[in-house]
């Protein structure tokens, strides 16, 4: 298997790097957002949210696009989801679960901007608490002075991210389960309107569950719940449980409805194929969708002795990959031709935890969608990638 010398390296390289994220207050109970709206006054334009209870907040600034992010506690949207979203400077607004405990609204706005005011109101005339953030134009410099201040305060409450530590026994593999998306990101939308994050987490969590019943595995999931990661988080969870398999879990769409099967994805900085290359441009845009700070995201692999041990790390994640074409084939999904490719993946850039990215089917084919959705198509198929997973510790560790 992979060096253990190079991941015990690497792993104290990740610490001095560090990651980290906002600690945001958290308040005892989930608050109800009844209604929320843009407006535009002569000098400004207000995002109002009404709430049932007074909530604690942290807003701060992204560039590259410019956007607004404010992060609360739980919200139970209640909202009407189809009421205007552009007004003023603002050309959209989305939200969103972004991690336990924590909901984020993202505000696309059309250039730089200042933060002229945040306010909770108390209860008054008939209205519940009401949250505003006033923002107005202003120029890039004094856009990107506001952002580096808040970029300061925000490292001031920096937390390591964790991952459950790996098990004492080490006969046991450690196998990471990751379901694409989650929380504030959708992933891809079906024909029918399902959510990519729901499809990847039910298989997700079916896949735990059969390798559970093997005392050979132990297995941890990136995430179990409606909750986003970001992709740093993701591979970082992989390494610090010092995985043996690190398998991300998503489904694909495409304007095209008649392409349908399943796809297997390897790293490669050169992508087999504009398909697969326009596939990693839009899943690396995870980030982005969910307001996360790409200016700290510091790239996993960057400068740490990846030649030693990534050349290594990706001959078994090719092993695997091949593995798992034909178990898919075998539950029923159809498999394309060339099932197995290549392309830039982040989530599967750690170097020293072999790693493949699925692409179960195809959102925007109606008989792969239906496979997807239902319970018995999702039985298979994790079974099917179980299959893959005992065969290759078979394989690679007899």
């Amino acid at each position: 298997m992979v060096n253990r010398f190079f991941r015990s390296a690497v792993m104290v390289c990740l610490l001095v790097a560090g990651g980290y994220l906002s600690v945001p207050a958290v308040a005892a109970a989930t608050i109800d957002v009844s209604s929320a709206r843009l407006g535009q006054h002569t000098d400004k334009t207000r995002f109002v949210m009404e709430m049932s209870a007074a909530p604690d907040y942290n807003v701060f600034l992204l560039a590259d696009p410019y956007r607004i992010v404010i992060d609360l506690p739980e919200l139970n949207w209640l909202a009407d989801e189809n009421s205007g979203r552009k007004k003023g400077l603002v050309e959209n607004y989305r939200f969103g679960l972004f991690k336990k405990d924590t909901s984020r609204v993202v505000l696309d706005v059309d250039g730089p901007v200042k933060v002229l005011r945040t306010v909770v109101l108390p209860p008054s005339s008939g209205k519940p608490y009401r949250f505003f953030i006033d923002i107005q134009k202003t120029d890039d410099a004094s856009f990107r002075r506001e952002l580096a201040t808040r970029r300061e305060e925000q490292k001031n409450t920096q937390v390591a991210i964790l991952a459950p530590e790996p098990p004492a026994n080490n006969r046991k593999y450690t196998v990471v389960i990751d379901a694409g998306h989650g929380g504030i990101d959708p992933g891809a939308i079906g024909k029918s309107g399902v959510y990519e994050k729901k499809i990847t987490l039910g298989v997700s969590k079916r896949i735990q569950s059969i390798l559970a019943k093997d005392k050979k595995y132990n297995v941890i999931m990136t995430r179990d719940d409606d909750t986003f990661l970001s992709l740093r988080e993701r591979v970082s969870i992989g390494r610090h449980a010092s995985a043996d398999l690190f398998v991300s879990i998503h489904a694909d769409s495409i304007s095209r409805p008649d392409f349908r099967g399943a796809t297997v994805y390897t790293l490669s900085e050169n992508a087999s194929d504009d398909e697969a290359a326009e596939l990693a441009k839009s899943e690396n845009k995870s980030d982005l969708i969910a307001g996360v700070d790409m200016s700290v995201q510091d790239d996993t692999v960057q400068g740490i002795l990846i030649d030693l041990a990534q050349r290594e790390t990706m001959n078994f994640s090719v092993k695997f990959a091949e593995m798992i074409i034909p178990e898919i084939a075998k539950s029923g999904m159809k498999t394309r031709g060339r099932s197995h490719r290549f392309a830039g993946f982040r989530v599967l850039k750690a170097p020293d935890v072999p790693s493949v990215l699925v692409e179960l089917g195809y959102l925007s084919n109606y008989d792969d969608e239906k496979i997807l959705k239902s319970g018995n198509g999702q039985q298979r198929l994790a079974q099917a990638i179980v299959n893959a997973i005992d065969r290759y510790f078979e394989t690679v560790d007899p």
